[in-house]
This record gives C-alpha cells, structure tokens and sequence, in this order.
C-alpha cells in the first residue's frame, strides 16, 4: 500500500465509512496525482473534531448541518453516526439537519436584500416560516452557532453579521465562534473530496 492509499484508508476509517460507500473522483484524482493533501485533510477534520471550547457532541452536530447544507449523504451519514456516539438525540440531529435547510433559505434572501440595497426589499416581509429558531431542541445559543457556520459556508455577510452579533449579546466567546467557524470550513473542504 502507498502512502497515498494509507492516508485515504486512514482517512475513512476516522469516518468510519469503508472504501466501498465512497465513489469519489476528487480521492482518485489525489490518489493518481500521489497528492499528501488527504493526509492534510485528516488532520485538518481531527484537529476540528477535537475542539477546546466545543463539546464533542456540538462538533459532530456542527459537521452534520454542514454535511446537510452540503447536500453530501456520505459525510451527513459519518457525522450523524458521530453524533449517535455522542449521544445526540434523534431530535437533535434532525434540528441540525433542519438548520442547515432553513438556513439555505435565509441566505438566499438576506444576499439578496445585501446585494441589491434598495429599501423597497428590505420593507417587504420575507414570509418564510421559521419557528423553530423560536424554541430549538439544541437551545438558542447552539443554534444560533449552527446557523452562523452554515451562513459562512453559503457567504450571507448579512447573516453572519446578525448571528455572529447575537451569539456575542447571548455571552459567547470568540473563541467558541472561531472554532465553529474552522470546523465548517475544514467540513466544507471534506466535502469537496469525499462524496
């Protein structure tokens, strides 16, 4: 085995996935190339997995909203499965799933109240339900922390401003932001080689 093939194998195995459940061209484009970028990705997806300021649980949600918002059945299935080991509730893992669609929606809106800047559009209610930012199983703050990682992955500046800033007056630390923000954007790249 090449080193290359250790580090993919390692790789999904951290993922507990088997080479069989992915069919990735981006892997067998690294793998042809000899590229060490997967090892990179390993330790890139550990490191942010293994947060100081976020719980394993919180890490593992975080990953299955982005893996959501990704629309990437491989990685959402290797993160709920994480999320199971550590204990997330068959409601909590469905509220991280139904943030990242939510959030899907309000990015799309508020971009484009952002882009186009005229007041007539910010004047017209949105009429997109959204109750469950009212009252989420994963509590305010969590929730909050989800929908700014997945408003960074989709490149809302309005909803990043508007979450980042709630999440400061809720008492959360930059630090916590930070991480959660690394952790959707090293997701992001799995997602990029792993399908």
């Amino acid at each position: 085995m090449t080193a290359i093939e250790e580090s993919i194998s390692e790789l999904l195995a951290d993922l507990q996935l088997k080479d069989d459940e992915v069919s990735s061209l981006a892997i067998a484009t690294l793998q042809k190339a000899g590229s060490n970028y997967i090892k990179d990705l390993r330790i890139n997806l550990k490191n942010v997995l293994a947060s100081e300021v976020l719980s394993p649980k919180e890490t593992a949600l975080l990953a299955v909203s982005i893996a959501a918002n990704g629309k990437n059945d491989v990685l959402l299935t290797a993160f709920t499965h994480l999320a199971e080991r550590h204990e997330a509730s068959v409601e909590e893992i469905g509220e991280a799933v139904a943030c990242a669609s939510l959030l899907a929606s309000n990015n799309v809106l508020y971009r484009f109240r952002h882009f186009i800047e005229k007041e007539k559009y910010t004047q017209l209610p949105g009429r997109i339900r959204m109750n469950i930012m009212m009252n989420p199983v994963l509590g305010k703050e969590f929730f909050e922390l989800m929908s700014l990682a997945v408003s960074a992955v989709n490149g809302c500046e309005l909803c990043v401003t508007s979450h980042e800033h709630s999440l400061i007056e809720l008492g959360t630390k930059e630090e916590r932001i930070f991480d959660a923000i690394r952790l959707a954007s090293v997701v992001t790249s799995a997602d990029r080689i792993i399908r």
